[in-house]
């Protein structure tokens, strides 16, 4: 198959192309790269600031378009899949739907779906937008919600929702916001991720729990703690409050705890500051791991974020428990992380869980022949 994927999120339509060439597809990735993330591509749609550089995008965009038609599917990171206007890309998407075979949505991040329920409907016991009944104030999320509610995005969201063919979640919160409103054509797919080459299941290596490769077997002390802080959007994400219970238990136990911080770096050198580490805080309003813990697993580092009951429901995973999971409190990211700490015991079986998890449920070339049974089965309808 021929197939488009537009935008970028934390690396996933990059990490699936590789797993769709992998299975024998043409695939073009034309995106932004993530802003700073510098995730890769082949068709470079970043904007520049200002009018002119918007004006530059949408020059280039309609240059392009020409060249996006006759594919077998066109796959969206999000409804806004460019750095351009609601009003100015909703023609685009009706271009691509007009010539080519399949469009797909995939529900990713923010969008009007998300924003809505959180807001109102309140499906999770917390998100980014609520914790239990009670609306999140915070300037991030009030700003979301201006963004995206009675707004030209809504109408966009709404409008390629319901004309798509079909509509991929990523992870379970977004697939309780979309359910509701599209159940025939919404489907769960898990993140992809491409495993370390010799704890790839197609690679004989990958024989857990025997893998030496991490040297798992036993844990030196002391712990080394490694946190990601995305530009303005630590209090959004809830990185303000992991860092300061990160920071006191450090302050609590220096010789127990190591702590490492990114903060607005590219993917290649976030990755090198996270590599050896033993242990990822992320995202405290989340019941699932996203991108960057489930690279970090698949590497042996354990995740101190979201792993509530539902997450490992909607994967069908009944013994592994690799996720430390923390409610959306500073008490509980303290206590978790200091367990961790003064029972070290506990982090080489974490570690080898952590890449069994990833390995049976998010490999790459797995979740690329998911994404290709959901195109096939909606060309032979």
């Amino acid at each position: 198959m021929r197939i488009l994927l537009l935008g970028e999120y934390s690396n996933v339509h990059a990490t699936l192309a590789e797993g769709l060439r992998a299975l024998g597809h043409q695939v073009t990735v034309a995106s932004n790269g993530d802003f700073w993330k510098n995730y890769p591509r082949d068709i470079d749609l970043s904007r520049k600031e200002g009018k002119l550089g918007g004006l530059k995008l949408l020059t280039k965009v309609y240059a392009q378009l020409p060249r996006w038609r006759g594919y077998d599917v066109v796959q969206l990171i999000n409804p806004m899949f460019l750095e351009l206007k609601a009003e100015r890309i909703l023609p685009i998407y009706k271009y691509l739907r007009k010539h080519n075979k399949m469009m797909v949505l995939c529900a990713m991040g923010m969008d009007w779906y998300w924003v809505h329920e959180c807001t109102y409907n309140k499906p999770l016991r917390y998100s980014d937008f609520n914790i239990g009944e009670e609306a999140r104030t915070i300037e991030s999320a009030v700003r979301e919600q201006r963004d995206w509610l009675g707004t030209a995005k809504e109408r966009l969201n709404k409008y390629i929702a319901a004309d798509c063919d079909q509509i991929i979640t990523g992870l379970y919160e977004y697939q309780i916001c979309y359910e509701p409103y599209f159940k025939e054509k919404t489907h769960f797919v898990p993140l992809p991720i491409k495993m370390p080459v010799n704890l790839s299941p197609l690679s004989p290596a990958a024989k857990l729990p025997n893998c030496s490769l991490l040297a798992i077997v036993s844990h030196p002390s002391p712990l080394r703690l490694f946190i990601g802080i995305s530009k303005g959007r630590s209090a959004y994400k809830g990185t303000d409050i992991m860092l300061k219970a990160a920071e006191d238990v450090l302050q609590a136990y220096p010789e127990k705890m190591e702590l490492i911080k990114a903060e607005g770096v590219p993917f290649s050198e976030y990755q090198q500051l996270m590599d050896g580490s033993d242990a990822i805080l992320d995202q405290l309003y989340s019941y699932t791991p996203s991108m960057n813990p489930l690279m970090a697993m698949s590497k042996g580092i354990i995740c101190i974020g979201g792993g509530e009951p539902e997450n490992y429901e909607i994967i069908n995973e009944h013994e592994l428990r690799p996720i430390i999971n923390v409610q959306p409190t500073y008490e509980s990211v303290r206590e978790e992380l200091e367990q961790l700490v003064l029972h070290p015991d506990r982090i080489p079986e974490l570690k080898r869980q952590s890449i069994e998890y990833v390995r049976k449920h998010h490999d790459y070339i797995k979740v690329a022949k998911e994404y290709e049974a959901l195109y096939t089965r909606q060309k032979s309808r």
